[in-house]
């Protein structure tokens, strides 16, 4: 793959072969099988490697020979944004151990098993409230604009103590730091506008504490001088977008794989808890919407899937090509509801695996079924392949999804 004379950064083409419209093509899949560490070329001129097979990426993720430090020379950015972003505001994702683990400690307790599990009810009633006024409206409705965005919206905002009617003016300014083609002058206009708004917020916690995540980040962390406050900010910053934006449009886009299929859709409807939690790990399988792939750049030289990675170079492991390996899933291009094992990589792999991943399967596991449940008819008002399909950003997105019923 190579960039266009744009600059545009390397990203798989989106054809729509049926019953799985989000695949990567199939001539980078036979690529990736004959040849399964090959090199890309990056808007920056950089030539970093990018690494296909299942277990190639696991030790991507997992090697400590592999940095996730993006101010290191070589680290393969997926855009001139991302770089912009990443010196203004620099979070414990791209910092290595001990320091990543130092700020991780800080959040995991927030998002345990338990504590995750123990907010089901609230997820069934949000979803039950968002369904009630999807039925209330008449004609073709955007699931998007419906049910997918505010939901995990919604939870996320409850978990960190941000006001609600906030999130227009968040996710306005999120979007910018998501799209890979953001210039220097927007990045930086919404970097200082999101920093803004979550010091002021850190700032009344410290003076009126609450019994939330920016509370306590608050009241633990900066009253401390563990962090800072534009250390606090980001941290929360960066918890609200991992936490609505991917299982948005997992929402979206795996409603559009379900409703592909009748079978599918009766399967989740009809399932027990635990034949929904195993569909909604292979519908992760499938879309890995987080879909540019995990950059890393090498420590040391080494080699990895018969290739010799010198120190310095960029490595970028494509988790969306890992979760079609064959040797790992067996006839992996078929969308399997039951499949078991099933460890896929959406979610990450290693110390760097998303912090969030009880989160988003909570809402997934509750969404999809009371969806096509309070919808027995549901179905697209348009056809499938006139959805649009945006890839220019972190997260693969369908920004409009018309359904009927």
């Amino acid at each position: 793959m190579s960039t266009d004379p744009a600059g545009t950064p390397p990203r798989y083409p989106m054809p729509r072969p049926a019953g799985c419209p989000f695949a990567p093509p199939e001539e980078l899949l036979r690529r990736s099988r004959e040849e399964p560490v090959f090199p890309v070329s990056l808007w920056s001129g950089r030539s970093p490697w990018l690494v296909t097979r299942y277990q190639d990426v696991r030790t991507v993720l997992s090697d400590t020979r592999f940095s996730v430090h993006r101010a290191l020379p070589g680290f393969p950015a997926s855009s001139l944004g991302q770089v912009l972003r990443d010196r203004i505001a620099p979070t414990f994702v791209g910092m290595d151990d001990p320091e990543h683990a130092r700020h991780r400690r800080m959040l995991i307790a927030e998002f345990g098993v338990r504590r995750i599990a123990a907010l089901r009810p609230v997820v069934e009633e949000t979803v039950a409230d968002l369904l009630d006024e999807m039925a209330a409206r008449t004609g073709p409705v955007d699931l998007m604009e419906a049910l997918a965005i505010p939901l995990p919206s919604m939870m996320i905002c409850r978990i960190l103590g941000v006001p609600y009617q906030d999130h227009e003016f968040i996710e306005k300014h999120l979007r910018v730091r998501l799209d890979i083609h953001s210039d220097a002058d927007t990045v930086t206009r919404s970097s200082n506008a999101i920093e803004a708004y979550f010091v002021e917020l850190i700032r009344a916690r410290e003076h009126e504490p609450t019994d939330d995540l920016l509370g306590r980040l608050a009241r633990d962390r900066v009253r401390t001088g563990e962090l800072s406050r534009q250390q606090a900010a980001w941290t929360a910053a960066l918890l609200l977008v991992a936490g609505h934006a991917t299982t948005a449009h997992m929402i979206g886009l795996g409603t559009m794989v379900l409703l592909a299929d009748p079978a599918r859709a009766a399967l989740v409807r009809d399932g027990d808890e635990s034949q929904v939690a195993t569909a909604v790990e292979e519908l992760l399988r499938v879309l890995t919407v987080t879909h540019t792939g995990r950059r890393r750049v090498a420590k040391v030289d080494m080699e990895l899937g018969g290739v010799r990675i010198r120190a310095g170079e960029g490595v970028i492991g494509a988790a969306e090509l890992a979760n079609r390996d064959p040797d790992q899933f067996p006839d992996p291009q078929t969308i399997d509801l039951a499949r078991t094992p099933n460890h896929h990589l959406a979610l990450g792999f290693g110390i760097h695996q998303c912090i969030g991943a009880s989160l988003a399967r909570l809402e997934l596991q509750v969404a999809y079924p009371a969806l096509l449940r309070r919808f027995p008819g549901l179905r697209l008002a348009v056809p499938a392949g006139d959805i649009e399909v945006v890839d220019a950003s972190v997260v693969l997105a369908s920004p409009e999804i018309p359904v009927t019923w």
